[in-house]
């Protein structure tokens, strides 16, 4: 199983953003240093939930900072771009990384309205735009002379440039927040990342994606492949000893929710408009499903019941809430250090 840093800080005003971006890259480098596997990122604007807001930008930083980690979205808003842009910027950043490139994708946000507002765009336009865009996204990476003529975009072009590291184009995955997209994904034959859900849920959602790429006809080397590149999302604390570990990182976790909760109904009451309120009592805002937290040891055994489930990696946030960056990198380090060898030790003799 594959360990990995979902680069995901929040600033608590404009002042302190760039503080929290250099601190975030700091985060990036040591990451790199202790063996991270992949670094993800996020995409989110105008509120501070992530301070460095542009996954695109951001990733062509860490590429020139970092010398073995992957670099990958979770995910960048794929309605929010236009497509040949992106592509160019992908590629790019594909070279710039020699390969290091995972180009995860999503519609965008379910809960923030004012993303859509701020790029003028018709949330209810997104699943359609995504589709169109990942269509777009592996046609101009692989086609000379390249035309296109769909709902949202009309396109000619006779060569994308520069051309991709990765042959024939760096791997793409989707984002899949319900049991719906995660059946499409197994039906393509294509992995997938998981947002933050119980063991309970996770093992159900990764049990049906096997059996439906089974049903649909997909070979087992093609099944094993695609569950050894998905990833499902966990927020993380490590500390010396548990009494620690749940002091501070339940704090910040159950900060993080009401921040965000707090924006999103100030916007209610400014403009009378809201995409969907984000319940509380979901697995991803209960810190016994979404967060895993307490000493070396306890995070472990928390880790195996998730290696049992048979996924191929977790997607790990260090950094919660408005958490000071000594103690999100004091629990990196304790994980990559003291957690993650257990599991390599098991890799190894498997």
């Amino acid at each position: 199983m594959k360990f990995s840093n979902f680069l995901f800080p929040a600033s608590p005003s404009p002042e302190d953003d760039s503080r929290i971006i250099d601190e975030t890259l700091a985060e990036a480098k040591l990451s790199d240093e202790l063996g991270v596997d992949v670094l993800w990122l996020a995409e989110h604007h105008f509120d501070g939930i992530c301070a460095y807001v542009d996954p695109v930008s951001f990733a062509a930083a860490i590429a020139m900072i970092t010398e073995r980690c992957r670099i990958g979205f979770a995910v960048a808003q794929m309605s929010l771009h236009h497509p040949i842009r992106f592509a160019e910027q992908m590629s790019i950043i594909d070279n710039i990384s020699h390969g290091r490139l995972i180009v995860g994708l999503g519609r965008g946000t379910a809960y923030n309205i004012y993303d859509y507002q701020g790029y003028d765009i018709d949330p209810d336009e997104a699943l359609e735009r995504l589709i169109e865009s990942e269509e777009i996204l592996v046609k101009a990476w692989t086609t000379a002379d390249y035309e296109h003529n769909g709902k949202y975009w009309n396109l000619r072009l006779p060569l994308l440039r520069p051309a991709t590291y990765t042959k024939p184009h760096p791997p793409i995955i989707r984002a899949c927040a319900g049991e719906e997209s995660t059946i499409r994904m197994a039906r393509e034959g294509r992995p997938f990342l998981m947002n933050v859900q119980s063991n309970g849920v996770t093992k159900e959602r990764m049990d049906l994606y096997r059996q439906t790429m089974r049903d649909e006809g997909h070979d087992e080397a093609l099944i094993a492949r695609n569950v050894d590149d998905t990833w499902v999302w966990r927020n993380i604390f490590v500390a010396e000893t548990d009494a620690e570990a749940e002091r501070i990182g339940t704090a910040h976790f159950v900060e993080q929710f009401e921040k965000r909760a707090d924006m999103r109904e100030r916007v209610l009451k400014e403009q009378g408009v809201i995409m969907q309120r984000d319940d509380p009592m979901v697995a991803r805002n209960q810190p016994e499903h979404g967060l895993i937290c307490g000493s070396p040891a306890t995070v472990a055994e928390k880790i195996a019941a998730i290696e049992a489930i048979d996924v191929g990696g977790v997607l790990m946030t260090f950094r919660m809430g408005f958490m000071a960056d000594e103690a999100a990198r004091s629990s990196l380090t304790l994980f990559m250090q003291e957690v993650a060898p257990e599991f390599q030790k098991t890799n190894a003799a498997a």
